[in-house]
């Protein structure tokens, strides 16, 4: 006797609950049942599961009877001849589709030739168990499963050729690879996804060695001839987007460039770019302070008769300024009307973005690293037949995160680079790496990828040999030039009087403890006196009841809300935030009071 249960629901029992499941299975491979219809048989505690709620993942397998799959050539032949589909076999229960709950209950082969009496399903193919760009990671079978996971991350950040009509399309900070190139080590879903159309790297010479030790903790090198030539150059864009909004009153914005008695004026030097409309010409050069489109709007509060009788002067400045730290040029100008019938305009930054120290780069195997030094190209270290690689790759990446298909890689795109063909490393079902060697043993390289290389500055040969091979590598959108921020004396919040935050806001760099314990480590504690004093303030303190006294500038007199002007008022240093703390005690009815202990 086993309880059965309907998408979580108590619906009845059944006595022979694996005959209950095998009529179930046969009624849904025949289409009787509707075929998103799964079901589970929990053995230790005998109850049924049927599931028909939306939102689950499921996946199709070819079904196996007797050790045989289902799916036979003929099939296949009807497929490859448009004589039958895919949602045919499904109906027929030659195919179906199963959620994570009744693959508890399954034996699911990975290849055909692996089938005994016990399976019940075949793989469509095994790299149907990963997502799309996951498969696009060749030899991935050979890496860690978290490392396979962080290369199909790495490859969604990646600079590419996303749309092939970017130079009319205003998308949100967006780049553009300059020289994307196919892999030469690909997989299957590289041909079924058309990523020859989107390519988003490309093949570099690497040599897995250090230098100087600037390629330590992840870091690469990279030789600066590779960098003239075009290696990982791209081009950053961004949309700035101003529209004439339409207030109460009858009131509006209006593009065009301010009058001198606007409120809020800047200088003639922040508007020189302006033409008569307002906006900007192409293809000006733009710093941080520079106004891309002149803007004034109405008052922000109008009582009465005010909205009457507006002038010029009580109107403000509300331009669109380039932020701070950001530098282009205006690429593309588009003027239209929004859903309401204002004027819009959006104007296009382009700026390019040429490799420097700090950018980040990635193969395909979640061997992620930031620019160390780039080399010029007579200081890299060459190979007996001359060739300088463009990339230096540490050694340590390799023991801890176990990437073989990283290694496999370098070897099989050496092989391909050199044989002029494209290399399948397709997961499961790759080119063997045998046969790799072999064949680069033919074109006259040793079979393990080893070479005898010279220090480029001394000229003398290496003691060891060094690995060197092509690879697909990738520069990711993380580039220092949008990710570096300092800041001295600058903009603070009104309530808290301390810096604001966010890069694009100017803000402050955060000091916690344990930053604080490395000035410390460093002996450099002094510099936290400056530190931790963003919000310093000077407040009198009543030294009779404790509570915040008033200091008058004007009569040049202190006195206490509480106990008058005939107490002896003190003024103590304290944290803003702490006294907007103690305001908002008073505010509870709780009496915060401070007693001053003597100096001396």
């Amino acid at each position: 006797m086993a309880d059965v249960y309907l998408s979580g629901k108590y619906i009845g029992t059944t006595d022979s609950p694996s005959e209950f499941i095998s009529r179930v299975r046969e009624e849904r491979r025949k289409g009787i049942i509707p075929d998103n219809v799964n079901i589970n048989h929990n053995h230790e505690s005998n109850e049924v599961f049927i599931e028909a709620a939306r939102g689950r993942l499921r996946r199709p397998l070819i079904v196996v009877k007797d050790g045989k799959p289902t799916l036979t050539d003929q099939h296949i032949k009807q497929l490859e001849k448009k004589e039958a589909r895919w949602s045919d076999l499904v109906k027929q229960g030659i195919i179906e589709y199963l959620d994570a709950s009744e693959e508890d209950n399954t034996l699911i082969a990975f290849f055909e030739s692996e089938l005994t009496p016990k399976h019940t399903h075949l793989e469509i193919t095994p790299l149907a168990i990963f997502g799309l760009v996951t498969a696009l990671v060749p030899y991935a079978n050979f890496n860690s499963a978290q490392k396979v996971n962080t290369g199909s991350k790495n490859q969604k950040q990646a600079l590419g050729f996303y749309a092939s009509n970017y130079h009319i399309r205003m998308d949100m900070d967006v780049n553009v690879l300059h020289y994307p190139q196919k892999p030469v080590v690909k997989s299957v879903m590289h041909d079924i996804s058309e990523y020859d159309q989107h390519p988003s790297g490309q093949n570099v010479v690497v040599a897995v060695m250090s230098y100087k030790g600037y390629n330590m903790e992840d870091a690469i090198i990279i030789n600066k001839a590779s960098i003239e030539r075009g290696l990982g150059r791209g081009t950053y864009f961004r949309p700035m987007v101003a529209e004439e909004l339409r207030y109460s009153g009858g009131l509006v914005d209006e593009i065009s460039i301010p009058d001198k008695d606007v409120k809020g004026y800047k200088s003639e030097k922040d508007y020189r770019y302006l033409e008569e409309d307002g906006i900007i010409y192409p293809e000006a050069k733009v710093k941080e302070g520079d106004v891309v489109i002149g803007k004034t709007s109405p008052p922000r509060f109008l009582s009465g008769m005010d909205q009457y009788r507006l002038a010029s002067d009580t109107r403000r400045e509300s331009s669109l300024i380039m932020k701070h730290g950001e530098e282009g040029i205006v690429d593309l100008i588009l003027i239209t009307e929004n859903g309401e019938g204002n004027k819009l305009v959006q104007v296009k930054i382009r700026d390019e973005r040429i490799p420097e120290i700090g950018d980040k780069l990635t193969s395909r195997h979640g061997q992620k690293g930031v620019i160390g030094l780039i080399v010029p190209h007579t200081d890299m270290p060459f190979t007996i037949s001359g060739i300088v690689p463009d990339l230096l790759f540490s050694p340590h990446g390799i023991p801890s995160r176990m990437t073989m298909a990283h290694l496999i890689e370098l070897l099989a795109g050496k092989t391909g680079g050199l044989s002029g063909r494209y290399i399948n490393g397709t997961i499961f079902d790759s080119e063997p790496e045998e046969a790799l060697r072999k064949e680069l043993l033919g074109l006259g390289f040793r079979d393990n990828g080893l070479e005898t290389m010279y220090n480029g500055e001394t000229g003398e040969k290496f003691t060891v040999r060094i690995f060197v091979g092509n690879m697909y590598y990738l520069r990711l959108k993380h580039m220092v030039a949008n990710k570096i921020h300092s800041r001295a004396r600058g903009p603070i919040q009104l309530l808290t009087r301390q810096p604001t935050e966010g890069r694009a806001k100017e803000g402050g760099l955060r000091l916690g403890e344990m930053e604080k314990d490395t000035f410390v480590a460093h002996g450099a504690s002094l510099l936290l006196k400056e530190r931790f004093d963003s919000d310093r303030t000077v407040v009198p303190l009543c030294e009779n009841c404790g509570i915040i006294a008033i200091h008058d500038e004007f009569k040049k007199k202190n006195y206490c809300p509480i106990c008058g002007e005939s107490v002896e008022i003190s003024f103590i240093e304290i944290s803003y935030a702490f006294k907007l703390m103690l305001d908002e005690f008073k505010s509870m009815g709780i009496y915060p009071k401070m007693q001053l202990k003597s100096k001396y």
